[in-house]
């Protein structure tokens, strides 16, 4: 039987394993679910081990809110010998298939932390030892074939493959980002991220240039408009709070001190759209939906926070009553969400516009 494993926050496995069997369901593929608790993995066993390579195409993995990265099985779980491991992952392998890159993986938790030390000492050999053999091609295929191996302790590994062109470029879906010392706070990595996830390398000359307006709603201490500034943005940040004294001495941000739901722009000059309050998630929604029907903004990337219980649930909830907003006024748009993995108990909305606002003056 083959199995999609999929890689998501630890402690969020339910919400992963309720998205992927919708939207398996919606293109009419059925399987049943495998939840590893605290692990941060979903195993998703099809009854058709045909399937694996229909959903893997059709479903875009940016289309899957809770998951960061995704395979298909090609073993089941091997139990390797003490010595000689290399040996033993090319011949489950085989030499019929071929693969562009090799990902090597652990369960996102501290004892697969411990197991990072001794993939990429094993990563070297293996490697060269699949090479040798071509069943590993040089690196840079686009339309290639990853292959992924999930070791879940030094004597037990899963192997499996995703489509490059589907797939997340980071190992695990985790891209490792520092955080700045001159950043006021730790959120300043979410919007960072957002920004590396959501707009494409070859459009953020375009879209995320220097003298840029902005607004960062709920702003204080400004982890967001360090962001924005940086980039060489001018920030209108708006919160009741102080804004850190660094980013004011910029020159590059102006402070309103007031309620972000009570705040707009003197002039329709604003490209991005920025938030991340601690607010009910529902409330937030309506807010970017009318900046955006208005015309005050461009896009925005926004969190959404979540409930304790019902969390795939809100979610669709907020995302599905954005878009109603849009159908009712009949504007084109694009709309993604994701669990980043600089999230908690969030999750990460960019809108952008592709049409004129209707209801802006």
């Amino acid at each position: 039987m083959t199995t999609i494993v999929l890689y998501c926050r630890p402690g969020f496995e339910k919400e992963c394993g309720a998205e992927i069997q919708e939207k398996a369901a919606w293109n009419e593929i059925y399987g049943y679910l495998t939840l590893v608790k605290k692990q941060g993995l979903v195993y998703f066993h099809l009854h058709q081990d045909e399937d694996a390579d229909v959903l893997m195409q059709k479903l875009p993995l940016k289309r899957l809110i809770f998951a960061r990265q995704w395979f298909a099985t090609i073993t089941d779980k091997l139990t390797l010998p003490e010595y000689n491991r290399v040996e033993a992952i090319c011949e489950a392998l085989g030499e019929e298939w071929q693969y562009s890159d090799l990902r090597m993986e652990t369960p996102d938790t501290n004892e697969g932390k411990s197991l990072s030390k001794f993939c990429r000492k094993l990563a070297v050999p293996l490697r060269q030892a699949l090479r040798k053999t071509k069943v590993l091609t040089e690196k840079g295929d686009n339309e290639g074939v990853n292959l992924h191996a999930l070791f879940l302790s030094g004597q037990e590994v899963i192997l499996g493959y995703s489509f490059t062109h589907n797939s997340s470029v980071h190992v695990m879906g985790i891209p490792r980002l520092k955080f700045p010392a001159q950043a006021p706070s730790r959120s300043t990595l979410k919007l960072d991220e957002a920004f590396l996830h959501f707009i494409p390398k070859e459009q953020r000359e375009t879209r995320l240039t220097s003298g840029m307006k902005a607004v960062d709603l709920g702003a204080a201490p400004g982890g967001w408009t360090y962001q924005l500034v940086r980039r060489g943005m001018m920030v209108s940040a708006v919160d009741n709070g102080p804004m850190a004294e660094s980013l004011m001495e910029t020159g590059q941000v102006k402070h309103y001190m007031m309620d972000g739901f009570k705040f707009t722009p003197m002039k329709q000059n604003v490209y991005w759209l920025v938030c991340d309050m601690i607010e009910k998630p529902t409330r937030v929604a309506k807010l970017m939906a009318d900046w955006l029907l208005h015309g005050y903004c461009k896009e925005a990337i926004f969190n959404l926070k979540l409930p304790m219980k019902g969390r795939y649930q809100q979610v669709q909830q907020d995302l599905q009553l954005i878009k109603d907003l849009f159908a009712e006024y009949r504007v084109k748009y694009e709309m993604y969400a994701k669990h980043l993995y600089y999230d908690r108990e969030e999750v990460t909305v960019h809108v952008r516009l592709l049409s004129t606002p209707p209801l802006a003056s």
